[in-house]
């Protein structure tokens, strides 16, 4: 049987496309025949898991790299190919087997805004051409650096796929494996029954999901209920810019409720309930979020940018905006809550391409070809 050491920054239960994709395709590569290791940062956990995981707790820095590096030794030796969920993880040693990436967005877009090192509306589609500072442009050759040194990168969709050439990679080596989400989705309540339970009201209501950054574009979504008088917004997730968006929401009272983060059986749950999903974000590679919410019945409103195309089918299954445009969102959101019972009858029509079967199939393919 072949050996695999998946190597990440995240696992389940956190929250993150990286950490949910990994909790779906790894029992499905163990029942192809794939022996499994797993290393990631984050804190203890009792979680039961059919393979031996590794968990760096997240010390300083230079401490958790060092920790990661000393425990990833052993895993590499042990490995006959490695699969790695971001960039900058430390894996010492020489390359004694096959090295795969799965990219699923920009790390160096990602840290020069975090940092303040471009300007804070510069979209990533824009930072590819960028040059900026020396910050920016180190960052930059990092990022192509370590996946130039990869035998094959996956990313979920064609977009990505086009990005990660551009940053001059052989296009041989770049394949599109579209994410999936478990066939298993399943609520025993019906949504008007969630509804009753939650005690929400005949008032519209529209949820997003997500890790509150300033590229997921919640700031708009309150903005635009502004003028939507009549319309509820449910923010699900946590993250650094939670504090500014709650003092945005104050003005709007009860109209905007924020959950914090919760687990995937409540999101579940919320997003069933609601009449509508929005993730009006300014970057999207192939959102996890979208995929759920469409096996759920409830149509999407999205920006129209990033994987996003690739997912919502404008005006079948929900909505696709341009992005930033506030009367274009607001007309979408009005349109979204109008049309639903439209759209919601085709949410599960169109998922052929997102089944886990699927998925599972050609990443074990890929995996194969590279063995030694």
């Amino acid at each position: 049987m072949p050996k695999l050491f998946v190597a990440s920054g995240i696992f389940h239960p956190e929250s993150g496309g990286p950490a949910t994709y990994l909790k779906t395709i790894l029992p499905a590569l163990q029942e192809a025949g794939w022996q499994l290791r797993v290393q990631t940062f984050g804190e203890p956990h009792g979680g039961d898991y059919p393979y031996p995981l590794t968990r760096i707790a997240r010390s300083p820095y230079p401490i958790r790299q060092a920790r990661y590096a000393l425990a990833s030794r052993n895993h590499l030796s042990w490995a006959d190919l490695v699969f790695a969920h971001s960039l900058d993880l430390p894996l010492p040693g020489a390359r004694d087997q096959p090295r795969v990436i799965k990219i699923v967005g920009d790390q160096a877009w990602e840290r020069c805004r975090r940092r303040g090192w471009i300007p804070g509306d510069l979209g990533i589609d824009e930072f590819q051409s960028y040059r900026g500072d020396w910050r920016v442009r180190w960052q930059k050759a990092s990022r192509s650096r370590q996946v130039a040194a990869m035998d094959a990168i996956i990313a979920p969709s064609r977009y990505l796929k086009r990005m990660v050439i551009s940053w001059g990679i052989d296009p041989t080596r770049a394949h599109v494996i579209y994410n999936a989400l478990p066939p298993n989705i399943a609520l025993n309540e019906t949504r008007a029954e969630i509804r009753s339970l939650l005690n929400w009201d005949d008032r519209p209501t529209l949820i997003t999901v997500a890790r509150l950054q300033p590229w997921k574009g919640v700031d708009h979504l309150i903005a635009a209920l502004r003028q939507l008088t009549d319309l509820r917004l449910v923010v699900v997730g946590d993250g650094p810019d939670r504090s500014r968006l709650k003092q945005l929401a104050a003005p709007l009272g009860d109209r905007v409720l924020f959950t914090g983060a919760l687990l995937q059986e409540r999101v579940h749950r919320l997003i069933r309930a609601a009449d509508g999903l929005a993730l009006y974000s300014g970057y999207e590679g192939l959102s996890h979020t979208l995929l759920e919410s469409l096996r759920l019945g409830t149509p999407a409103l999205a920006s129209d940018i990033g994987g996003n195309p690739e997912v919502v089918r404008h005006g079948f299954n929900g909505l696709l905006v341009p992005y930033i445009d506030g009367a274009a969102l607001r007309r979408g959101i009005q349109e979204l809550i109008e049309r639903r019972d439209e759209f919601a009858a085709n949410c599960q029509l169109d998922l052929g391409r997102f089944r886990l079967e699927t998925m599972a199939r050609r990443t074990d393919a890929l995996l194969r070809s590279l063995l030694r």
